[in-house]
């Protein structure tokens, strides 16, 4: 028996484990890169220079949010005699989307601008803008891999391009490019993900322009960006009111604690959600094999967060002035970034809900609920700011460990009592 042979032996049957498995391995390389390029940058770069990185990865997330739309989730769930009519109006929409959003960002670079009154925002609002034109290339391929439940592909490509991207910002940070050495990589790394998918998925689009069954695509597509666009909303509402309201030196104190502590957390939940909406998607339509199969990931969930959290934020006095420099420790980050470890506990919990609800069919509830946590969070940011950036961090912490396992109760109790999923 040859080793790979053994080494596929032992790996587990379970495909959700298995997943895990080939997406935590990805992260460990992700890990290592990005710690090398956060401790340089905690000792290069000032807390100003981290404010602006911050205002111009902010404002590209909110305008990158469409690109979320759920056309590739669509494409994961679709039934198997659609994907192919589906696959090519999904590739003209994403053009049409990409085009666009590059259009929007670039006008929308100088309103931040003005709002800031930092001239220094539009050049590298606008570069990062440019990459709307890249990844329509590949967003078709990279919804099959899903659906093919080939995330060692995914997770691959995620470990290659997130690499190189930390290891460009660790170089540019060395060589004195500033805030730039956070901003530029993403543009310049967007070609590896495209590549590596364009290889591994061998679909390729028809010389056609068509946009047959986009309602059937867009009806389920505009509920799951309803609420990636809440999500994203809430990632940086913090960011918005302490760079307007306290001040761009805090803001850059808030992102160095929120990246430093929540960074390696969020990769982990979204390599879970990812891994779990593939897994939930294969038995959507067997009522009984999706209840015990959520029911047993989220135990599994459940043994990779909480020891996670609890190590990090438990031994984040120790590590942050030996990694990052004691300057962060004067400044105040560190029961910032605790407080902000601590709400990685229900973080994933709140996503298996989610992913649940797409599963089967139902995105629109998913979309009702995010808009009244979204609600709930930005009232508590903004009581919160009242007491500076701690009393950020705090009102966050307290928003998701309050709020978000109810969503978890309420989603088993509604979905399991369905005897058959819906359809849109």
């Amino acid at each position: 028996m040859t080793l790979l042979e053994r080494l596929r032996r032992r790996m587990p049957r379970d495909s959700f484990v298995r997943n895990i498995g080939w997406m935590g391995l990805g992260e460990v390389g992700i890990r290592v890169s990005r710690l090398l390029a956060t401790v340089l940058l905690a000792r290069l770069l000032t807390p100003e220079d981290y404010g602006i990185a911050a205002i111009v990865l902010m404002t590209t997330e909110f305008v990158r949010v469409f690109t979320r739309n759920g056309i590739g989730d669509k494409l994961v769930q679709a039934e198997a005699e659609e994907v192919g009519d589906l696959c090519q109006t999904a590739w003209c929409l994403n053009w049409m989307i990409g085009i666009g959003l590059f259009l929007v960002q670039l006008v929308g670079s100088f309103a931040v601008a003005s709002f800031y009154d930092n001239e220094r925002l539009i050049l590298p609002i606008m570069l990062v803008g440019c990459t709307y034109l890249i990844y329509p290339l590949a967003m078709v391929q990279t919804a099959l891999v899903r659906r093919e439940n080939r995330l060692k592909i995914f997770s691959l490509t995620n470990l290659a391009q997130v690499v190189a991207d930390n290891l460009l910002t660790g170089l540019l940070a060395v060589l004195g490019f500033g805030m730039w050495a956070i901003v530029l990589p993403k543009l310049l790394v967007a070609p590896v993900w495209v590549g590596m998918m364009l290889h591994y998925q061998h679909w390729r689009p028809r010389p056609l322009f068509t946009l047959q069954r986009w309602q059937r695509i867009l009806g389920f597509g505009s509920r799951i960006l309803g609420v990636e666009m809440l999500n994203t909303f809430r990632e940086n509402v913090d960011y918005l009111l302490i760079g307007r309201v306290i001040g761009m030196k805090a803001l850059g104190v808030y992102y160095f604690a929120f990246n430093a502590g929540l960074g390696l957390s969020l990769s982990v939940i979204n390599a879970l959600a990812i891994s779990l909406y593939s897994d939930l998607c294969l038995v959507s339509s067997q009522p009984q094999q999706l209840r015990q199969r959520f029911g047993r990931n989220l135990i599994t969930i459940a043994k990779v967060i909480v020891p996670l959290v609890a190590l990090q934020s438990s031994l984040a006095p120790l590590y942050v002035p030996l990694v990052f420099g004691q300057q962060w420790v004067a400044a105040g980050a560190v029961p910032i970034l605790v407080l902000i470890c601590l709400s990685a506990l229900s973080r994933p919990f709140a996503n298996a809900a989610s992913m649940l609800w797409r599963a089967v069919g139902l995105p629109q509830v998913d979309l009702i609920w995010n808009l009244g946590f979204t609600v709930v969070l930005t009232l508590g940011v903004f009581v919160g700011s009242r007491w500076g950036v701690l009393g950020v961090a705090a009102a966050v912490a307290v928003v998701h460990l309050g709020v978000q396992p109810v969503y978890l109760l309420l989603s088993r109790r509604l979905v399991f009592r369905r005897v058959r999923p819906a359809t849109i």
